[in-house]
Protein backbone atom coordinates (compact mmCIF):
# COMPACT_ATOMS: atom_id res chain seq x y z
CA UNK A 1 0.00 0.00 0.00
CA UNK A 2 1.29 3.60 -1.16
CA UNK A 3 -0.07 5.25 1.87
CA UNK A 4 0.20 6.59 5.17
CA UNK A 5 0.43 3.71 8.00
CA UNK A 6 -2.44 5.99 10.24
CA UNK A 7 -4.69 6.05 7.05
CA UNK A 8 -4.02 2.63 6.40
CA UNK A 9 -4.92 1.29 10.15
CA UNK A 10 -7.98 3.89 10.42
CA UNK A 11 -9.41 2.41 7.26
CA UNK A 12 -8.91 -1.36 8.16
CA UNK A 13 -9.37 -0.94 12.25
CA UNK A 14 -12.50 1.76 12.16
CA UNK A 15 -15.50 -0.34 11.88
CA UNK A 16 -17.50 1.58 9.87
CA UNK A 17 -14.64 2.35 7.10
CA UNK A 18 -13.67 -1.54 7.48
CA UNK A 19 -17.18 -2.44 6.11
CA UNK A 20 -17.59 -0.36 3.13
CA UNK A 21 -14.54 -1.84 1.73
CA UNK A 22 -14.16 -5.72 2.66
CA UNK A 23 -17.13 -7.96 0.84
CA UNK A 24 -16.88 -10.18 3.77
CA UNK A 25 -19.03 -7.97 5.98
CA UNK A 26 -21.78 -6.17 5.51
CA UNK A 27 -21.61 -4.56 9.04
CA UNK A 28 -19.70 -4.50 12.38
CA UNK A 29 -20.13 -2.84 15.10
CA UNK A 30 -17.88 -2.15 17.66
CA UNK A 31 -18.92 -3.03 21.70
CA UNK A 32 -18.41 -1.63 24.89
CA UNK A 33 -15.30 -3.10 26.52
CA UNK A 34 -12.84 -1.99 29.50
CA UNK A 35 -9.69 -0.79 29.28
CA UNK A 36 -7.08 -3.26 28.64
CA UNK A 37 -9.78 -5.69 27.17
CA UNK A 38 -9.76 -6.97 23.95
CA UNK A 39 -12.02 -5.06 21.43
CA UNK A 40 -15.24 -7.20 20.99
CA UNK A 41 -17.45 -6.74 17.87
CA UNK A 42 -20.56 -8.11 15.84
CA UNK A 43 -20.64 -8.41 12.54
CA UNK A 44 -22.94 -9.18 10.08
CA UNK A 45 -22.80 -10.52 6.89
CA UNK A 46 -26.11 -10.40 3.90
CA UNK A 47 -25.99 -13.36 2.14
CA UNK A 48 -28.58 -12.70 -0.34
CA UNK A 49 -32.58 -13.06 -0.31
CA UNK A 50 -33.04 -11.41 2.40
CA UNK A 51 -30.80 -13.53 4.54
CA UNK A 52 -27.94 -12.72 6.79
CA UNK A 53 -24.86 -14.26 9.01
CA UNK A 54 -24.38 -12.50 12.32
CA UNK A 55 -21.71 -13.57 14.73
CA UNK A 56 -19.64 -12.00 17.38
CA UNK A 57 -15.44 -11.58 17.60
CA UNK A 58 -12.70 -9.94 19.43
CA UNK A 59 -10.03 -7.57 18.15
CA UNK A 60 -6.52 -6.59 19.83
CA UNK A 61 -3.67 -4.31 17.99
CA UNK A 62 -0.20 -4.30 18.74
CA UNK A 63 2.43 -1.38 17.98
CA UNK A 64 6.01 -2.38 17.55
CA UNK A 65 8.00 1.49 18.36
CA UNK A 66 11.13 0.23 17.30
CA UNK A 67 10.48 -1.13 13.87
CA UNK A 68 7.05 0.45 13.09
CA UNK A 69 5.54 -2.76 12.16
CA UNK A 70 1.94 -3.59 13.89
CA UNK A 71 -0.53 -6.29 14.31
CA UNK A 72 -3.99 -6.70 14.65
CA UNK A 73 -5.07 -10.57 15.74
CA UNK A 74 -8.56 -11.38 15.96
CA UNK A 75 -10.51 -14.09 16.77
CA UNK A 76 -14.79 -14.92 15.53
CA UNK A 77 -17.40 -17.14 16.02
CA UNK A 78 -20.64 -17.68 15.52
CA UNK A 79 -24.10 -19.43 16.08
CA UNK A 80 -25.81 -18.65 13.44
CA UNK A 81 -27.68 -21.80 11.77
CA UNK A 82 -27.09 -21.23 8.20
CA UNK A 83 -23.06 -20.72 8.83
CA UNK A 84 -20.28 -22.74 7.63
CA UNK A 85 -17.79 -21.32 9.82
CA UNK A 86 -17.99 -22.24 13.60
CA UNK A 87 -14.96 -20.33 14.35
CA UNK A 88 -12.06 -18.94 13.24
CA UNK A 89 -8.78 -16.86 14.02
CA UNK A 90 -6.44 -14.54 12.03
CA UNK A 91 -4.26 -11.29 12.18
CA UNK A 92 -3.24 -8.54 9.78
CA UNK A 93 0.23 -7.74 9.83
CA UNK A 94 1.35 -4.16 8.84
CA UNK A 95 4.66 -3.95 7.67
CA UNK A 96 6.60 -0.92 6.45
CA UNK A 97 8.50 -1.40 3.15
CA UNK A 98 10.62 1.88 2.51
CA UNK A 99 7.33 4.54 1.45
CA UNK A 100 5.37 1.72 0.99
CA UNK A 101 3.71 -0.49 3.74
CA UNK A 102 3.36 -4.32 3.00
CA UNK A 103 0.04 -5.39 4.31
CA UNK A 104 -1.00 -9.41 5.42
CA UNK A 105 -3.39 -11.59 6.55
CA UNK A 106 -3.18 -15.16 7.31
CA UNK A 107 -6.58 -16.49 8.82
CA UNK A 108 -8.53 -20.29 9.37
CA UNK A 109 -11.59 -21.36 10.74
CA UNK A 110 -13.53 -24.56 11.60
CA UNK A 111 -16.77 -25.67 9.80
CA UNK A 112 -20.20 -26.74 11.13
CA UNK A 113 -21.99 -29.61 9.20
CA UNK A 114 -19.20 -32.46 9.45
CA UNK A 115 -17.91 -33.72 6.30
CA UNK A 116 -20.72 -32.61 3.92
CA UNK A 117 -19.70 -29.15 5.58
CA UNK A 118 -15.78 -29.81 5.13
CA UNK A 119 -16.11 -30.76 1.35
CA UNK A 120 -18.28 -27.66 0.67
CA UNK A 121 -15.53 -25.33 2.01
CA UNK A 122 -12.41 -26.84 0.50
CA UNK A 123 -14.13 -26.99 -2.97
CA UNK A 124 -16.41 -23.59 -2.80
CA UNK A 125 -16.48 -21.69 0.02
CA UNK A 126 -12.62 -21.19 1.38
CA UNK A 127 -11.97 -20.27 -2.71
CA UNK A 128 -14.61 -17.75 -2.74
CA UNK A 129 -13.58 -16.67 0.38
CA UNK A 130 -9.93 -16.42 -0.87
CA UNK A 131 -11.13 -14.58 -3.56
CA UNK A 132 -12.99 -12.13 -1.49
CA UNK A 133 -10.15 -11.58 0.61
CA UNK A 134 -7.46 -10.95 -2.28
CA UNK A 135 -10.46 -8.71 -4.28
CA UNK A 136 -11.43 -6.79 -1.02
CA UNK A 137 -7.65 -5.60 -0.46
CA UNK A 138 -7.27 -4.36 -3.78
CA UNK A 139 -10.27 -2.15 -3.53
CA UNK A 140 -9.10 -0.73 -0.21
CA UNK A 141 -5.76 -0.13 -2.39
CA UNK A 142 -7.94 1.87 -4.95
CA UNK A 143 -9.33 3.65 -2.21
CA UNK A 144 -6.64 4.99 -0.57
CA UNK A 145 -3.94 5.62 -3.26
CA UNK A 146 -5.90 6.91 -5.78
CA UNK A 147 -8.89 7.97 -3.77
CA UNK A 148 -11.87 5.74 -5.27
CA UNK A 149 -14.21 5.41 -2.89
CA UNK A 150 -15.20 1.60 -3.18
CA UNK A 151 -19.18 1.66 -3.74
CA UNK A 152 -18.12 3.74 -6.39
CA UNK A 153 -15.52 1.14 -7.51
CA UNK A 154 -18.19 -1.66 -7.17
CA UNK A 155 -20.75 0.10 -9.32
CA UNK A 156 -18.39 0.35 -11.92
CA UNK A 157 -17.42 -2.96 -11.28
CA UNK A 158 -21.09 -4.59 -11.79
CA UNK A 159 -21.72 -2.23 -15.04
CA UNK A 160 -18.58 -3.65 -16.74
CA UNK A 161 -19.61 -6.90 -15.96
CA UNK A 162 -22.68 -6.50 -16.99
CA UNK A 163 -22.28 -5.19 -20.12
CA UNK A 164 -19.88 -8.25 -21.11
CA UNK A 165 -22.39 -10.82 -19.92
CA UNK A 166 -24.59 -9.05 -22.67
CA UNK A 167 -22.17 -9.35 -25.01
CA UNK A 168 -21.73 -12.40 -24.20
CA UNK A 169 -25.23 -13.18 -24.61
CA UNK A 170 -25.82 -11.22 -27.68
CA UNK A 171 -22.91 -13.18 -29.80
CA UNK A 172 -23.73 -16.02 -28.51
CA UNK A 173 -27.65 -16.33 -29.90
CA UNK A 174 -26.25 -14.52 -33.08
CA UNK A 175 -24.02 -17.19 -33.64
CA UNK A 176 -26.12 -20.05 -32.51
CA UNK A 177 -29.41 -19.15 -33.77
CA UNK A 178 -29.96 -17.19 -36.55
CA UNK A 179 -26.74 -18.78 -38.69
CA UNK A 180 -26.33 -22.03 -37.04
CA UNK A 181 -29.99 -23.49 -36.58
CA UNK A 182 -31.93 -22.14 -38.84
CA UNK A 183 -29.77 -20.82 -41.69
CA UNK A 184 -31.79 -17.33 -41.53
CA UNK A 185 -32.69 -16.28 -45.88
CA UNK A 186 -31.90 -12.53 -44.45
CA UNK A 187 -28.60 -13.71 -43.04
CA UNK A 188 -27.69 -15.60 -45.93
CA UNK A 189 -28.97 -12.38 -48.41
CA UNK A 190 -26.72 -9.98 -47.04
CA UNK A 191 -23.97 -12.44 -47.03
CA UNK A 192 -24.46 -13.36 -50.84
CA UNK A 193 -24.63 -9.44 -51.00
CA UNK A 194 -20.94 -9.28 -49.77
CA UNK A 195 -19.50 -12.00 -51.29
CA UNK A 196 -21.12 -12.39 -54.36
CA UNK A 197 -21.97 -15.84 -55.59
CA UNK A 198 -18.93 -17.92 -55.81
CA UNK A 199 -18.59 -19.21 -52.40
CA UNK A 200 -20.90 -21.55 -50.92
CA UNK A 201 -22.67 -18.82 -48.47
CA UNK A 202 -24.72 -21.56 -45.74
CA UNK A 203 -21.16 -23.20 -45.44
CA UNK A 204 -19.26 -19.88 -45.07
CA UNK A 205 -22.56 -18.88 -42.46
CA UNK A 206 -22.12 -21.60 -40.43
CA UNK A 207 -18.34 -20.62 -39.85
CA UNK A 208 -19.01 -17.69 -38.92
CA UNK A 209 -21.47 -18.61 -36.61
CA UNK A 210 -19.23 -20.91 -34.79
CA UNK A 211 -16.59 -17.84 -34.69
CA UNK A 212 -19.35 -15.72 -32.88
CA UNK A 213 -20.04 -18.58 -30.59
CA UNK A 214 -16.19 -18.68 -30.30
CA UNK A 215 -16.22 -14.70 -29.42
CA UNK A 216 -18.98 -14.93 -27.21
CA UNK A 217 -17.31 -16.67 -24.49
CA UNK A 218 -13.94 -14.23 -24.55
CA UNK A 219 -16.09 -12.26 -22.86
CA UNK A 220 -17.04 -14.12 -19.87
CA UNK A 221 -12.92 -14.75 -19.76
CA UNK A 222 -11.51 -12.89 -16.21
CA UNK A 223 -9.06 -10.32 -17.52
CA UNK A 224 -8.94 -6.74 -18.60
CA UNK A 225 -11.37 -5.91 -21.38
CA UNK A 226 -10.75 -2.15 -21.73
CA UNK A 227 -8.97 -2.67 -25.37
CA UNK A 228 -11.49 -5.15 -26.08
CA UNK A 229 -14.12 -2.76 -25.78
CA UNK A 230 -12.63 -0.13 -27.85
CA UNK A 231 -11.60 -3.08 -30.84
CA UNK A 232 -15.04 -4.65 -30.58
CA UNK A 233 -16.92 -0.81 -30.97
CA UNK A 234 -14.72 -0.35 -34.33
CA UNK A 235 -15.61 -3.62 -35.92
CA UNK A 236 -19.41 -2.94 -34.97
CA UNK A 237 -18.64 0.33 -36.92
CA UNK A 238 -17.61 -1.97 -39.75
CA UNK A 239 -20.65 -4.87 -39.23
CA UNK A 240 -23.19 -1.30 -39.69
CA UNK A 241 -21.81 -0.06 -42.49
CA UNK A 242 -21.15 -3.75 -44.22
CA UNK A 243 -24.76 -4.92 -43.45
CA UNK A 244 -26.39 -1.27 -44.55
CA UNK A 245 -24.66 -1.03 -47.71
CA UNK A 246 -26.03 -4.86 -48.86
CA UNK A 247 -29.38 -4.07 -47.85
CA UNK A 248 -30.35 -0.65 -47.62
CA UNK A 249 -33.95 -1.48 -46.60
CA UNK A 250 -32.98 -3.54 -43.88
CA UNK A 251 -32.21 0.08 -42.02
CA UNK A 252 -35.97 0.46 -42.14
CA UNK A 253 -37.35 -2.96 -40.58
CA UNK A 254 -38.12 -3.21 -36.92
CA UNK A 255 -35.05 -3.94 -34.88
CA UNK A 256 -33.17 -3.23 -38.00
CA UNK A 257 -29.04 -3.94 -37.42
CA UNK A 258 -28.52 -0.29 -37.89
CA UNK A 259 -29.93 0.56 -34.46
CA UNK A 260 -29.64 -2.53 -32.88
CA UNK A 261 -25.19 -2.32 -33.86
CA UNK A 262 -25.29 1.68 -32.56
CA UNK A 263 -26.98 0.13 -29.39
CA UNK A 264 -23.86 -2.02 -28.95
CA UNK A 265 -21.85 0.82 -29.97
CA UNK A 266 -22.83 2.57 -26.99
CA UNK A 267 -22.69 -0.08 -24.75
CA UNK A 268 -18.99 -0.53 -25.66
CA UNK A 269 -18.33 3.30 -24.97
CA UNK A 270 -20.01 2.68 -21.29
CA UNK A 271 -17.32 -0.59 -21.38
CA UNK A 272 -14.51 1.10 -22.29
CA UNK A 273 -15.09 4.21 -19.44
CA UNK A 274 -15.54 1.64 -16.63
CA UNK A 275 -12.71 -0.57 -17.41
CA UNK A 276 -10.12 1.89 -15.96
CA UNK A 277 -9.54 1.43 -11.90
CA UNK A 278 -10.97 -2.12 -11.30
CA UNK A 279 -10.25 -3.91 -8.32
CA UNK A 280 -8.86 -7.36 -8.76
CA UNK A 281 -7.77 -10.44 -6.50
CA UNK A 282 -4.81 -10.97 -8.97
CA UNK A 283 -3.70 -7.87 -8.01
CA UNK A 284 -2.14 -9.27 -4.21
CA UNK A 285 0.15 -12.27 -3.49
CA UNK A 286 -2.41 -15.24 -2.48
CA UNK A 287 0.47 -17.70 -1.33
CA UNK A 288 3.21 -17.52 1.61
CA UNK A 289 6.53 -17.44 0.54
CA UNK A 290 8.11 -20.47 1.78
CA UNK A 291 10.57 -19.92 4.91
Amino acid sequence: MDCEMEKLWEHTQNPDLHSEWDLRFTEITYLPREEGEPQRFRYKTNIGFGLSISGTGETAGEIHKRTGERVSSLKFWTKHPLSLIKEGRGYWKYTPAGKEISFETQYDYDTNFGKAGAFADSYLFRPLIGWATAWSFDLLKLWLEKGHHPQLVIKKTVTYWLISLVFFVVWLYQGLVPKLIFNHPEEISMLTALIGDGLDAVLLLKIIGLLEMAFAFVWILPFSKKRLFAVHGVILVGLTVSAVSANPESAFHPFNPLTFNLTLIGLSIAGFLNSSCLPSAKHCKRSRKER
